[in-house]
Formats: C-alpha cells, structure tokens, sequence
C-alpha cells in the first residue's frame, strides 16, 4: 500500500484536508508519524501538522468542525495548538524559520515556508513531510533524502551536524534516543560532531535531559542508548556517577567484573519482563555506590561492602539532580536499591522462616518488584552458571510464598501502633513505646506470636510488666 491510500485511510486527514481547502491554508503532516509510517512502526497517535500561515488558526477550525468530541488548547507563546481527538494528539503549528545565539538554545523563530520549517528539523527522518493539499494530497516532500536513511536504519542531521548540535545541543541527546527507539545507528559524521560538541550539552536544561534520558531508559534494549551516551562523551556529562562504575582494577590476579557493563545487563533483563520506568531506574542505580565502596582484601579480592545502603542514600541526591519526583517512585527505587542483595542471601538451604519473614516485612508491598530485580541481578558470561543461579533463586521465591500464604506477612502493619501503647501504660510519648512496638514486630517476625491484635496485646502486656509498667485496666 503507498503513501497516498495509506494517508487516504485516515479520516482525520480527510476532514483537514477538506477544512485547509476551504479556508485555503497549505497543510502538511510532518515529522514522526510520517517516519513511522515510513518504516512500519507502530506509531504513538501524536501527530504533527505543519501550515503556510496560523497553525493556531486552522486548530481552530478543526475544533469548531468537530464539536464538543474534541478538546483545544492553544500555547500563543510557542505558536502551536493541540487538539485531542478520541485517542488522537494533533499539534498544529505555523511553518518556521529558527536562528540561534551560541550562549542558548532558544531560537529566533520567524514564520517560514515549507522548506524552512524543514531545514530547521533535527534529522532527515524527521523532516519527511506529506501534503494534505487537495491539489497533491499524499504527495511526500523529502528534500534531505530522509527516506534513504530511514530503510537505512541511519540517524543523519539535515544540515552541517557540528552548525545543528551548536544550534540546539538537545538535539545530541534526542539522535541517541531515536537510535535507542528506533534500533538505528548513527550516520558517522553525526556521531563524531556529537563527540566534539559533547560539551554544549551544558547549557540544556537538565528537565529536557532527563526527559530525553528516561525514553532511553524506557527503550525496547536502553543499553544500547547507554553505550552510545558513554561512547560519546555525553554520559560523563549527564550522568557522571553512572560513568564512574566503568573500568575493571586488578590488583594481585585478582579482579573484578565492570559493573558499568553488568548495570547495563540488569537494565536490559529487567526491561524484558517490565516497561515500569522506576523499575528500570532501580535497575540502573542499584550498584550506583560501588565505586566509593570498593575496597581491596588480600584473602577475597575486592569487595564493595555497604554499597547497597550507601546507594540508597544517594538516591534522593540523583532524583533530586536530574529533577526527577521526590515522591513514592523515588521511595520505591531507594527501597529496591537498599534490599537488592537480601534476597539472594536466602538461597541457603538452612535459612529460617525468621529470615523471610523479615525480609517481606521491610520488603512490604514491593516484594514482588525486589524479586524481578534480583532475578535481572542475576548476570554471568557462563549461562549455565546463570541458569543455576535462577534455580536456586526459585527456591527463595517458593519459601516467600509458602511463608507469605501462612503468615499474610505482605505490607505488614504491626497490629499494636504506639498510640494503644501509650493508652495502655498511659505513656507519654517516649522511647519505651518505640521499643515496646519494636518487641511486637520481633515476635511475629521470629514466629513467637501469631500476627493477630489479640496475641499482640497480651504480648505486650507481659513485655510491659517485666519492664515495670503497669497496665491500665479499662
């Protein structure tokens, strides 16, 4: 099927088309739908329209057209419009010319023609435009050979690449996540004018880097983004303390695996079971404190005792840095970071019941996301000695389920909270009620009372009374 039927199977291009024509305002489709439909990928429903005149003005128009089944919301300071339409996000936006000053990333913008507003566009795969013009409806414009790169699979700029990565450093980072999206490589002569210009990044905002970052993160394989972000130069910028797990040390024969190589392994193995975004993040952070924990015994090689806290510790810093949300996701990834190396340690035959139900009382209602990081965590060049890892990693699983459909352990809320301590001691608030409270969590954990309200309260009646505390009849 050619482009024309292709695009004649849109409905919503008909109606702009028949819209554009009567209000005779030149219209194109541009950009990623177009490439999409180029190489067969199923695209996301965003779509950008491109005007010879207000694309403002023709939203408008569509919005009239289509009643109260759309929604309109106009930007005037960038010169665009959406309109949200059943699961479709139609950007409209006049055609445009950009400039730029070498201290910043905003352009100039003025209103250009059809071949400007191409000129200005990041790759040649994204500046394929079709027409939605009665007079050649379908019709591609491709000026840069776009769709050349695009059966290519190669990320090319339009322009002088060192001139169009001076102009918007962005657009280094927006290159390496289309390869990551796309699994295509980056023409030569783009990816060497990234490695010279790495350091304009600088003046990007770290809220555009990060966006960028986290739809690497969410690639179908991010580690081959992330290879190309070290490869460039840009990773050392970004992300220094990701940089810093690259490199092996030996010292007396003894070494080491590259834990820069083996988080980029956990974040693949975690991305083919979840497209969770946190997840992925406790995947790339979980080691993140190796290199300040790594220590060198003569007996046992290195060792990288604590890591697994310290990284917890650091991870409030790194969502902070790279402006991601200080809220439940970023507890989510330091608790994931913090536990990662508990379940593991499990595997022995001998582990007591004790031991997993303290690890699903600090696990709680994440203890199925630790377990799908430790299975990721599970790496080797020896696939036999991986898949014997996974074996015995089922093993803890199976403990977790039998302990947890006994006990009902998950997210676990200690039946005693230290107000009905206090209430029953008439207590002030003070440290014997934390440890009272502690007492009762220690006796369901080590299985010495069921984790029931009643067990608990004559529990800690009897932990009161050897400690003095009189109890408070009712």
């Amino acid at each position: 099927m050619n482009l024309k039927t292709r695009i004649e199977d849109i409905d919503i291009f008909q109606i702009i088309r028949d819209l554009a024509a009567l209000h005779n305002i030149e219209t194109y489709v541009i950009g990623g739908f177009v490439r999409d439909l180029i190489i067969d990928r199923n695209s996301k429903q965003d779509i950008d329209i491109v005007c010879l005149g207000s694309g403002i003005h023709l939203a408008q128009i569509l919005k009239k057209h289509l009643g109260d089944s759309a929604s309109l919301a106009i930007y005037k300071q960038f010169g665009t419009a959406c309109v949200k339409y059943q699961k479709l996000e139609i950007e409209f936006v006049g055609a445009r010319k950009e400039s730029y000053r070498s201290e910043s990333r905003k352009p100039k913008v003025e209103e250009g023609t059809l071949e400007e507003d191409q000129n200005r566009r990041d790759f040649t795969i994204n500046a394929l435009a079709i027409s939605l013009n009665e007079k050649d409806f379908g019709e591609l414009t491709d000026p840069f050979d776009g769709i050349t790169d695009a059966k290519r699979k190669s990320i090319k700029t339009p322009l002088d690449p060192e001139e169009t990565f001076s102009d918007d450093p962005l657009r280094m980072l927006r290159a390496i996540r289309f390869a990551s999206q796309l699994n295509f490589d980056i023409e030569s002569d783009t990816f060497l004018a990234i490695q010279k210009m790495n350091s304009r990044i600088s003046i990007t905002s770290q809220e555009r880097i990060t966006t960028e970052l986290n739809k690497i993160i969410l690639s179908e394989k991010p580690s081959y983004g992330f290879n190309l972000l070290f490869q460039s130069g840009l990773l050392k910028i970004i992300f220094p303390e990701l940089q810093k797990l690259h490199g092996v040390q030996i010292r007396e024969g003894k070494s080491h695996k590259d834990n820069f190589f083996h988080t980029l392994q956990v974040l693949d193995n975690i991305s083919k079971v979840t497209d969770d975004l946190w997840l992925r993040w406790a995947a790339i952070l979980h080691d993140i404190a190796k290199p300040d924990t790594q220590r060198f015994n003569k007996k046992v090689g290195w060792t990288f005792h604590g890591h697994e806290d310290k990284g917890a510790q650091w991870v409030p810093g790194i969502f902070k840095k790279m402006k991601l949300p200080l809220n439940e996701h970023m507890k989510l990834v330091q608790k994931l970071v913090r536990l990662h190396l508990r379940p593991i340690a499990l595997i022995s035959k001998n582990v007591t019941d004790a031991a997993i139900r303290r690890l699903m009382y600090e696990a709680g209602d994440e203890i199925d996301d630790l377990l799908m990081l430790c299975k990721a965590d599970i790496t080797s060049k020896n696939n036999n000695r991986v898949q014997q890892y996974l074996m015995n990693f089922k093993h803890v699983e199976d403990k977790i389920q039998k302990v947890e459909s006994k006990d009902s352990l998950r997210n676990f809320k200690n039946p005693i909270t230290g107000e009905k301590i206090m209430e029953i001691f008439d207590l002030e608030p003070s440290r014997i009620v934390g440890e009272l409270k502690e007492m009762v969590k220690e006796a369901i954990i080590e299985n010495k009372i069921p984790n029931q309200y009643d067990a608990a309260l004559e529990y800690i009646k009897r932990q009161g009374k050897s400690q003095g505390l009189a109890f408070k009849e009712k």
